[in-house]
């Protein structure tokens, strides 16, 4: 891992920076506990072989602000652990309970399932240090992948940004980077409304059908381990491909920076919606709004899950959970869109200001 840091922080954070080694198998690590001012630090831990220090303070900082924005008592923070998230299974659970032994202590930040892990490696978690969230049902978890929280409040967002657009969401045509747990529901939700899910990709390819894909076929496909190009309702396309796609709303829902200045050209949508963190560089944002583009930020967007987490931390039950996403990421987008218009503003400017403000006031309530 790179070991230099250089231009990370500001005056809210990170907290602090831990990085986590443990030879005899084979761990290597980054925690980043961005802010604390709201409460404990909510985040997901994050597995692959490629990640850097400053991806994972980039994802912290959007799980503070995402935070934030919802109005949960709580700040953000996320971990990587560098390894391949295709390991066996025996190692993968050494990896996990290795890393909960070597952040027990450190009590402020509640892991959670990111890229990489899911709910049985926050049930090893859950095990080492008495404290994790998206933990299997048996054990009092919200199976959020399952109930697909943070695509229903992907769905959301694209339901309230729509007309200001200037598209309707029946008929309205859909393509969707990354059909894993976020992707793929927020997909569902939207088709159930009447869009059509023209384009898709996966890790592996993309497919394309200008008459709409058949999305509860295609999500059997793809559980049943299958690659989405592979799908026989429409016609494989290389993965780059999807970003010129024509279609109305455009999802990423895969790796961070998938939208840069080297590709936005591309982009032939209306509206972006994030369904990834980081998506989509600070360079990118900007060029889609001289393109005309809408585009909703991460930590507006994506929120479900952290607000799933936050219920189910204190308890909650799964009705609950899908009626919160539902109120705050309304509210969250409806009064992003309004400031962005009120003080001429890109919306992810706009959305930092609402989400900084709560910040600073918490911070005054802090001592030293």
């Amino acid at each position: 891992m790179e070991i230099e840091i250089h231009n990370i922080g500001d005056n809210i954070g990170p907290e602090k920076i831990m990085l986590l080694r443990q030879p005899r198998v084979g761990l290597e690590a980054v925690v980043v506990v961005d802010n604390v001012a709201c409460g404990p630090a909510i985040g997901g831990v994050r597995m692959a072989p490629d990640l850097t220090i400053d991806e994972i303070y980039r994802l912290s900082r959007a799980m503070t602000l995402k935070s934030a924005a919802a109005g949960l008592p709580h700040g953000g923070a996320k971990s990587g652990i560098i390894n391949d998230p295709a390991c066996s299974f025996e190692q993968k659970e050494i990896l996990m309970r290795t890393f909960a032994r070597m952040i027990r202590e450190l009590t402020e930040y509640i892991p959670g399932p990111d890229m990489g892990t899911n709910e049985e490696c926050m049930a090893w978690v859950k095990d080492e240090t008495g404290r994790a969230i998206g933990l299997p049902r048996v054990l009092g978890g919200i199976p959020l992948d399952e109930i697909g929280a943070t695509g229903f409040g992907v769905a959301i967002t694209a339901e309230v940004a729509a007309p200001e657009a200037g598209i309707s969401l029946k008929g309205s045509q859909l393509a969707v980077q990354g059909f894993g747990a976020v992707g793929r529901h927020a997909a569902n939700f939207l088709v159930k409304q009447g869009a059509i899910l023209v384009a898709v990709s996966d890790s592996r390819g993309a497919i394309q059908n200008h008459n709409g894909l058949d999305i509860d076929a295609l999500i059997k496909h793809k559980k049943e381990g299958s690659p989405v190009h592979t799908f026989p309702g429409g016609q494989a396309i290389d993965r780059e491909e999807l970003v010129g796609i024509k279609c109305d709303i455009w999802i990423p829902a895969a790796r961070p920076d998938a939208l840069t200045e080297n590709n936005i050209d591309q982009l032939k949508a209306k509206l972006v919606i994030h369904g990834a963190n980081i998506p989509a560089t600070e360079t990118a944002e900007k060029l889609m709004h001289k393109k005309g583009i809408l585009n909703i930020p991460d930590f507006i967007a994506n929120a479900g899950g952290v607000i799933c987490a936050a219920v189910e931390f204190r308890g909650g039950s799964e009705s609950q959970v899908m009626k919160t996403i539902e109120e705050k990421i309304r509210i969250n987008t409806l009064e992003t869109l309004e400031r962005s218009k009120r003080e001429n503003l890109l919306p992810r400017e706009a959305a930092v200001r609402m989400a900084y403000s709560r910040i600073k006031k918490a911070m005054t309530y802090r001592g030293t």
